[in-house]
């Protein structure tokens, strides 16, 4: 009996795992992508503002002139920080993000393909109907054994060598 509650306690670990791993790892693949999309809009905006800048210096007398065309280069090369910012969050930090997703959907996969629960659950059913023959009749030597030849499919498995 403690083996099968083991085996089940294994199996709804592993599950419970995967369903928190599917969620949080979702959420902040989410997050970080939509933090990296509003850097990069920003890096947009700030783009834009730089071209106005320059704009701006060009109608201006020679003093704020190279005053603002200063204040434009400096404001540009923030944003090729930011840019640099933009392609470490997507390379280093969403791209591995996604393939620990994908990592997770194919555990999953590979869980429900193999049947496991379901498996699971039939050898469950089995050991305790072997254990109710137990108590009923333990003398019953025979009946025991011709239940466990029956449930070959188990033994094959190896699960009736965890009694």
């Amino acid at each position: 009996r403690g083996r099968r509650t083991k085996m089940n306690n294994l199996f709804s670990s592993i599950e419970q795992t995967l369903k928190h791993a599917e969620k949080y790892l979702g959420d902040i693949c989410s997050l970080l992508a939509a933090y990296t999309r509003k850097t990069a809009k920003l890096r947009d905006k700030a783009d834009l503002l730089v071209v106005q800048l320059f704009d701006f210096s060009r109608t201006e007398d020679p003093e704020l002139q190279i005053s603002l065309k200063n204040l434009a280069e400096d404001l540009a090369m923030v944003q090729d920080y930011r840019q640099a910012q933009v392609e470490r969050l997507e390379t280093r930090v969403v791209a591995p993000l996604k393939a620990y997703g994908d990592i997770v959907k194919n555990k999953r996969v590979r869980l429900n393909k193999d049947n496991l629960s379901t498996d699971l659950n039939k050898e469950l059913k089995e050991l305790q109907k072997l254990d109710k023959l137990r108590v009923r009749n333990p003398a019953d030597r025979q009946s025991i054994v011709s239940f466990i030849m029956a449930g070959s499919r188990c033994l094959s498995l190896g699960i009736w060598t965890l009694l």
